[in-house]
């Protein structure tokens, strides 16, 4: 196969191609299942396999994508057709970022394969969560576990030949009650990053029975608890609500496609400008932001991305400024373009697609915070005047360019003076992203750092669904709405 994917793009490049790279994919394959309420709601397995072609002729792109490989010949001659089509109602000359020409592969690290366990070993473990879920003040729970596998071969016409073999685990728990006045409430747990490897040996019992017990204790806790006041005090972001922070605000806000405006007919663009790179203070100088895809076991570290570049670790914000994007190839050239200076060196290695048919774009790595050095939760507390301790996503609002934003979470501690006073339901925050990122006074040690996981990150026009992670630290802002 590699010999007559070699030959057909070195065929498309003497007919005039100027790129041209294929993406196979001999096998990918997931696996679901879930349990709620102690019944095997849910079990799904699906396989597929197929070829993704690029052709870029004219300054202008061309795709087509086929899970039939019996006529090759086709499926390439198709993309060089949409390219040459392409090319007559461009807009903007497509080129892209110099990069080397690499021979290598990658394989993500992990010990058991999911897809060699048994059926009956997977309900098993199931059925265990179940029974640690069924307590007293629960009246809805949830256990699911999610595996993918999938096998990736990437050539191209400037000699990169790479190829990718990638496991993924996602198992989580939930429990569900409802309080006096009739609402239902949540809790729920996935874990962090385990070690060093992302197979099914990731699968701790004890790790699952001790979050099992915490969730159902706080869920119980949240049930009678009074709601959130509404007021302004200094917010406490655990990882379990701070991922999802640094995902909307940051992550997203910092794709250069969608700082360019290409996502504005479907997810909206970025209050981010060309002309904020090296200038915006986007934080307070406690606040350093990475894409870091380099990150051991993790979704966002998978070698090399789509267009053949290495997995980096990409500096965003310096100390609050603004420095860095999100980037792939051909965005680059196009922001440095329109921007008429030098922004970008060339391509950070995050351009990706969920599937064989579907086209790269630019995808969030591992969007990481930085640890600092404020200490412990007990310490960022004992610091804290008049706060509110926060954790577990439950919804949230964006504005149209990231440029705001409104979270409620599952759960809500007070602090006065120092100490935490007491529960509260429906805690909710709100704020203006620079100037929240701003009001950041203090940012947890190493020892409050860990890496979350994210299984659903939609983007793009059809949707891809892709994965990825979040190290972060626990994290403090001031002078935050709460309660609305």
């Amino acid at each position: 196969m590699h010999k007559q994917l070699k030959a057909h793009i070195d065929r498309l490049k003497a007919a005039g191609a100027t790129y041209v790279d294929a993406r196979w994919y001999p096998v990918e394959e997931a696996n679901y299942l879930m349990m709620w309420n102690g019944n095997l709601k849910e079990t799904t397995s699906s396989r597929e396999s197929g070829l993704g072609v690029r052709v870029l002729y004219k300054n202008a792109w061309g795709f087509s994508a086929s899970s039939d490989m019996s006529n090759l010949s086709t499926l390439f001659d198709k993309a060089f057709d949409n390219a040459s089509v392409a090319a007559e109602r461009v807009t903007f000359p497509v080129r892209l970022a110099e990069k080397d020409a690499i021979q290598a592969s990658f394989k993500s690290p992990n010990q058991i394969d999911p897809f060699g366990v048994s059926l009956a070993n997977k309900i098993d473990f199931l059925k265990s969560m179940d029974e640690k879920l069924n307590q007293p003040g629960v009246v809805q729970r949830a256990s699911e576990m999610m595996f993918v596998r999938k096998q990736i071969v990437f050539l191209d016409s400037e000699g990169s030949e790479i190829e990718k073999n990638i496991v993924e685990v996602f198992p989580s728990i939930q429990v569900m009650g409802i309080d006096s006045t009739g609402e239902t409430h949540s809790r729920k747990f996935s874990p962090d990053r385990l070690g060093v490897t992302r197979g099914w040996e990731t699968l701790d019992m004890q790790l699952f029975n001790e979050n099992a017990e915490r969730i159902v204790r706080e869920l119980n806790e949240v049930l009678v608890a009074d709601p959130c006041p509404k007021e302004d005090r200094s917010v406490i972001l655990l990882p379990g609500i701070m991922f999802l922070q640094t995902h909307e605000t940051i992550g997203h806000a910092l794709e250069l496609d969608r700082i360019l405006g290409y996502e504005l007919a479907f997810a909206g663009g970025s209050f981010v400008t060309l002309n904020d790179f090296g200038k915006l203070r986007y934080g307070s100088e406690k606040l350093t932001a990475r894409a870091d895809a380099t990150l051991v076991n993790s979704p966002g570290s998978f070698g090399y991305d789509d267009d053949g570049v290495p997995a980096q670790n990409n500096l965003l914000i310096d100390k609050g400024i603004l420095v860095g994007a999100i980037t792939g190839r051909q965005m680059v050239e196009e922001a440095n373009a329109k921007a008429k200076r030098q922004i970008f060196d060339g391509s950070s290695g995050a351009n990706r697609a969920t599937a064989f048919y579907r086209v790269p774009i630019e995808r969030m790595t591992n969007i990481n915070i930085d640890p600092g050095e404020d200490g412990s939760l007990d310490d960022i507390v004992r610091n804290t005047e008049k706060g509110i301790i926060l954790d577990g996503d439950k919804s949230w609002s964006i504005g149209s360019n990231r440029e705001q934003f409104h979270f409620a979470t599952e759960i809500g501690w007070l602090v006065d003076d120092g100490k935490v006073t007491k529960v509260v339901k429906n805690s909710t925050y709100k704020g203006e992203t620079v100037k929240f990122y701003n009001s950041l006074s203090a940012v947890g040690d190493e020892s409050t750092w860990v890496v979350h996981y994210v299984d659903n990150c939609g983007k793009g026009q059809p949707n891809q669904i892709m994965q990825l992670g979040h190290g972060v630290p626990v994290c403090r802002f001031d002078n935050v709405r709460i309660g609305e």
